[in-house]
This record gives structure tokens, sequence and C-alpha cells, in this order.
């Protein structure tokens, strides 16, 4: 029997078996491996072709005198305690994680995530705000490493099965990708995929996200350094022949003191986001292990470094949110890397302008959304004639109701084109900014709609690059950050020093933080308008 907790939209399960993410289905005498059903009437071609079928496998064997390819399919063994079984209840767990995620970077052109692989329960959310920013990407191929928990073996696996079966469906080996891997340390036996729970816990994001993709599972127990290096090798060889996403599925510290895991963690992704790759296996072993993946990060390091990419933190979560024990805990983020942007087009989005119908436009847009939105009907897609506001940009709808501030919510990067984004932001303005009451129908005739186009980000290397009342500030220290929009220091009278300070504030932290050199700081502008000035 399994007990399911239902927290507001989110549905996640607390209780099956006898313990949550301990009772995998093999330990049950469920089948670890289900073939590919075959139906014949004549059950003499049944042995005839079962005969062929072995003969070409041990052709194949002779031929490449590598990997032994297996014809089955991996059944899932954590469903059920680790995650939902139910396929209905799963998919809705899935999309309403995703839902509530909003991840703080949405790039263009992800390469690739890490994401942990506790039971739902505990890393799910952290994992969806991975998913959820590489959830626009089309690849034909995910490579999925993990690290082995249950075998002890030298090098690599790469499971050679057809494929894995979860409850969302099934999902498609890349064979011809496997070949392109092959390596002395590298083996292709799938019997160490079993009973394995770190490949398996993301598959029903995989199904949902990239149902098409086919994919390609990777376990790391016994490597080097030059191994991992070699294998990255492999993988960028394959990404010039095919447009792949690399998953690495891995939890960070484990079973330390809330205050030291936050401290072995913070370091840890510090090292991952500097992609300082030979410096985080050196230190691998710092506080007894910073990450139980670290071999199969190690390798998505040294594959990003054949590019020009950026990598970020996303989330960060330990097991204490969930249990409030805060004496032994697990450390989960969810990390990025991607490519990039070009100077040149970063320069042209500086550039970046509307015109007054094109702004009239997304005003228009922002007022009809509310109007549909209080008359408790569907809030109709909308559409749009100018090719300027399909881009993808940052943008904040403020709401104000006799000058006084009524709503204000956006997103920093954009995951959808402008004309969408100014619609969904401002229902979120209306409703769900946390420092007011839901915006009433009765309001709707005192409400103004201010919109705010955001411009990329410039980190501050001087403090004199600020211009007060021209650029708005992004302050991030550790995984706190805060955002104030260009306006909101000319219309409080703030000089710069304020400016910083309040920022500080709105991210959490103490006002002089700003002078910390482990702070970081981004200065951007914003195109704003409003309905009254436009009016006039």
């Amino acid at each position: 029997m399994t007990v399911y907790l239902f927290t507001g939209k989110i549905v996640i399960p607390i209780w099956a078996g006898s313990s949550v993410g301990r009772t995998p289905r093999s330990q049950r005498g469920g089948r670890r491996f289900k073939s590919a059903p075959v139906h014949f009437s004549n059950i003499y071609i049944y042995i005839s072709i079962m005969l062929l079928k072995k003969l070409l496998c041990l052709f194949t064997v002779i031929l490449f005198s590598g990997a032994v390819y297996s014809a089955d399919y991996k059944e899932s063994e954590f469903s059920g305690s680790w995650y939902p079984e139910d396929t209905n209840l799963l998919n809705d767990l899935i999309q309403n994680l995703l839902d509530n995620s909003r991840p703080k970077i949405v790039p263009a052109e992800p390469l690739g995530i890490i994401v942990p692989h506790a039971g739902y329960i505990y890393s799910a959310s952290v994992a969806a705000e991975g998913f959820k920013a590489v959830g626009n990407v089309n690849p034909d191929t995910i490579i999925l490493l993990g690290p082995s928990h249950r075998y002890l073996f030298k090098g690599i696996a790469v499971f050679s099965g057809e494929g894995f079966i979860n409850p969302l469906g099934t999902i498609i080996t890349d064979k011809d990708s496997l070949d392109k891997l092959r390596l002395p340390f590298v083996n292709f036996e799938s019997k160490y995929f079993d009973n394995e729970h770190s490949i398996e816990v993301q598959l029903p994001f995989v199904k949902k996200l990239f149902p098409e993709s086919k994919i390609v599972a990777v376990l790391f127990s016994d490597t080097n350094y030059s191994q991992l290096q070699q294998f990255a090798e492999k993988l960028y060889d394959i990404s010039k022949e095919k447009k792949i996403l690399i998953i690495v599925s891995s939890d960070l510290s484990h079973y330390h003191s809330l205050d030291e895991a936050k401290k072995i963690d913070l370091s840890t992704i510090n090292l991952i986001i500097s992609n300082k790759s030979e410096d985080l296996w050196k230190t691998r072993g710092f506080g007894k292990g910073r990450a139980c993946g670290v071999s199969a990060i190690v390798a998505f390091l040294e594959y990003l470094s054949h590019y020009d990419l950026k990598l970020s933190a996303l989330s960060y979560l330990t097991s204490a949110a969930r249990t409030l024990d805060e004496s032994k805990v697990v450390g989960y983020a969810s990390l990025i890397g991607y490519k990039n942007k070009d100077d040149k087009k970063e320069a042209k989005m500086e550039e970046y302008s509307l015109k007054i119908e094109e702004k009239t436009q997304l005003l228009k847009i922002a007022r009809d959304t509310l109007t549909q939105y209080f008359a408790e009907g569907p809030v109709e897609k909308k559409s749009n004639s100018f090719s300027n506001l399909n881009e993808k940009r940052g943008v904040f709808v403020t709401l104000k109701k006799n000058r006084r501030l009524r709503g204000c919510i956006g997103r920093i990067v954009a995951d959808k084109p402008l004309y969408q984004l100014v619609s969904d932001v401002t229902i979120d303005s209306a409703v769900n900014d946390p420092r007011f009451s839901p915006v009433e129908k009765d309001e709707l005739n005192e409400i103004e709609i201010e919109i705010s186009v955001l411009t990329p980000f410039v980190q501050v290397r001087d403090l004199n690059e600020i211009v007060v009342g021209e650029h708005g500030l992004i302050i991030k220290k550790g995984f706190d950050s805060g955002l104030l929009l260009p306006q909101v220091a000319s219309e409080y009278g703030w000089d710069r020093e304020t400016f910083l300070e309040q920022t500080c504030l709105k991210a959490g932290l103490n006002q002089q933080d700003y002078k910390d050199k482990s702070t970081k700081i981004y200065r951007f502008s914003a195109i704003v308008f409003n309905e009254e000035e436009l009016r006039k």
C-alpha cells in the first residue's frame, strides 16, 4: 500500500511499503527485465526465428569483438516506493512540480544539467528546476550519467538493452551511439543497472519532457581522471553527429549536520560552476565525499570544456527541509551548463527598442488578460502582429492602485515570446504577489498597468558603472539573490549607495553585503511604459 501527501497542487509519496525509497520491486520478487512481446501462431516458426536471433547476436559479437547487447527492456524497480507507480498520479505529480518551478536560468542553448536522485519526496522539487530549465530542448538523444550504488566494478558501464520501461512509457536505447562509446574500460553489462535508482528516478522526467528522444544510460564506478577525460571525448564526438542533452544524476554530501552539509555543498557547487573539474576530482573526498556522482559530474565538466560555456546553480535544498532532522542530512542541487552568448548578439540585444504601437499592443494584452481572468472564463491565447514581440525577453508587470504598488512579479529570463510572457506575468502580479492580497474584480477600473522589458544583465566590476534611474540591479551571494527595477530608485529618491543597500535587503542579505568580495552585482536596463503615459 502506498500513501500520498497532497500539498496544494503537488502530490508526493510519503510512505510506501516499509520505508520511502528503500523497497525496490526486485526485493519483493518482481521481475527485473521484461522481454519484448512476440506473437506467433506457429511454434516452429517462433523457435526458428529465436534461433536466428541468437545466431545474429553471435555474429554481432564476433564482428564487433566488444559489446554484447541484450534484447531486453528493463522494468522499473522503484515505482511505488521512491515515486508513484500509478501512471496518472505520477504524470500529475511531475506536471505540478514543473509548473511550480521557476528556474533563474532558462538558456537558449543548454548543454546539460546536474540533478539529484533521492526519493521524490526529498529531491524531486530540486530536480524539477533543472528539468524545467531544459524543457524547450528537443534532443535526439539523452545521455544519462549516474553513479553505481549497488555494484563495484572497474570503469564505466553502459546499458545495452532495448530500453527502459517506467509508468509513463518506454524509453528506447540509442544503439547507434553505443558503439561510439567503446573504450577499454567501458563495459556493456546491463546487470549493473539492476536495483540502481540513480538512473531510474530520472526516467519519468525524461519521458514527460522528451517523449521522442532516445537514451544512453551510463553508470560510473571505479574510475580515474584520465578515463573520465577519454569518455568525455567520446560524448563530444557523438554531439558532432546528433543533438544530445547530458543529464547527470547526483546527490551532494551525505549525513552531516545541516551547517556542515551546507559548507561542503557550497564548496562543491562553486567548483562546478567555475568548471574546475580537476580540482573537484582531486578533492572529491572532502567532507567524506563531495557527491555520490562526482565521476559523472567530472565527465560532464570535461565534455563542457569543449564549448564557450557558462555554468549556473539553479536550486539547492537538503533533506532537512522535508524530515526536519538537521543532524544527518543529504544535499541536493540542480545546476545547468549552457553555451555562452555571442558578443555580437549581446550588443544587438542591448540595442533592442519598442515602438509606440508595440508598447500599446503589450499593454492591451495585459489589460485583456486581467479582464478575461476576472470574468472567470478561460484566458484566451494572445495573438501578436509584431515580429519584435516574438523575442524572448525578461519582463515585469507592475500593477498600481491610486499610484500605490498593488502587485509586481516578473521573469528575469524568458522561456517564451515576450507577448505571451506578458500575459502570464500579468496574472501572477494580480494574484500571486505574496506581499499583497489578490486583486479583486471590483478593483479593475482603478488598476494601472506598467510593463518593464529587460535588457541582458552585465556584471558590475566598478560601482561607478551603476547609473541611478537608468540601471536596475541584481545582487547575488551564495543562493540568495534580489532584484530591483530601474524606476524603483528614482521613485524613492535613492542614491547609488542606498540603491545597493536596498537590493541587498531584497535578497535577504545584510545591507552592506554588496561590499563583500563573494557578492556578485549585475546591472541591466529596462524599457518602462504604462497606460497613463500612452494615453497622453
